[in-house]
């Protein structure tokens, strides 16, 4: 019987690069933000991109930096994820992963908020990811297995404000995800969720989100997180390092949803 402690596989890891090395995967809402930080950071650790999104000169763009390929695409529409798998397969001839991160935000009270916006948040966020993963299952399991990381949100493990739609839809893909890891770890497909928190987007700019220590006193660490910081722990959970890590939820929120902060005077005494 082998020692696993002694194998030589156990002694030497491989490098992220090397786990990442030629994986296709699938890039979702790319063109700028945290999609486009996962995707150049999965380009950088050897991947190949496919980075779709409705911003067709930023998804061109982004694409472009990193070697990849762009397809316009709204995650609503069956048939926009028929294209982006067939641009996948005809290009690369496999999919290896596929990130599901394009997302709206809402920012008014339950008693405020309209039918009309409510569905529309749901579906693009969350309706969104179900029609992604079931356009990626079949050509995972002809590559032999694949991983998926679907983000969520901070607003997915706790109640925040002002969060009706976008709080609804994010708990209900932290909910979804650990129904396909159970489902398709058959397949060897890995399926995961990150719950970014207050992180320094286009879309969070709009809504007062600033760089900086000191700037956010309601997380652990003082600040607002940097997408480069989300795509690092996307890309370990799409490469083969995370191989043995499905159903799970990564807080990247700076100890956000970890409890509350206590400000503490002469905390070094």
């Amino acid at each position: 019987m082998i020692d696993p402690l002694r194998h030589k596989e156990a002694r030497v890891p491989d490098s992220r690069e090397s786990q990442l090395k030629d994986k296709v995967v699938i890039v979702t809402g790319g063109a700028r933000g945290l999609g486009a930080a996962a995707a150049a950071r999965m380009a950088a650790d050897g991947a190949r991109l496919v980075v779709t999104d409705l911003l067709e000169d930023a998804g061109a763009a982004t694409a472009a930096e990193i070697g990849g390929l762009f397809v316009r695409h709204d995650v609503t529409d069956p048939d926009g994820w028929r294209a982006v798998t067939d641009a996948a397969l005809d290009n690369y001839d496999r999919i290896d992963g596929l990130v599901n991160n394009a997302g709206i935000a809402s920012n008014s009270l339950l008693e405020n908020e309209t039918l009309e916006y409510f569905e529309r948040v749901v579906r693009i966020n969350l309706t969104g990811v179900f029609l992604g993963l079931k356009a990626v299952i079949e050509p995972m399991r002809a590559a032999g297995g694949g991983s998926i990381v679907n983000i969520s949100s901070a607003a997915g493990l706790t109640a925040l404000p002002l969060t009706s739609g976008y709080g609804a839809s994010k708990w209900g893909v932290r909910g979804l995800t650990k129904i396909a890891a159970v489902e398709l770890g058959r397949y060897r497909i890995r399926v995961n969720s990150v719950h970014p928190g207050m992180t320094y987007t286009p879309m969070t700019a709009e809504h007062g989100a600033e760089l900086g220590e000191g700037n956010f006193p309601l997380a652990a660490l003082g600040r607002v997180g940097e997408p480069r910081e989300i795509g690092e722990a996307v890309s370990f959970l799409i490469s083969d390092a995370a191989r043995y890590v499905t159903g799970a939820e990564l807080a990247v929120d700076g100890g956000w949803t970890a409890g509350e902060v206590v400000m503490m005077a002469n905390a070094g005494g």
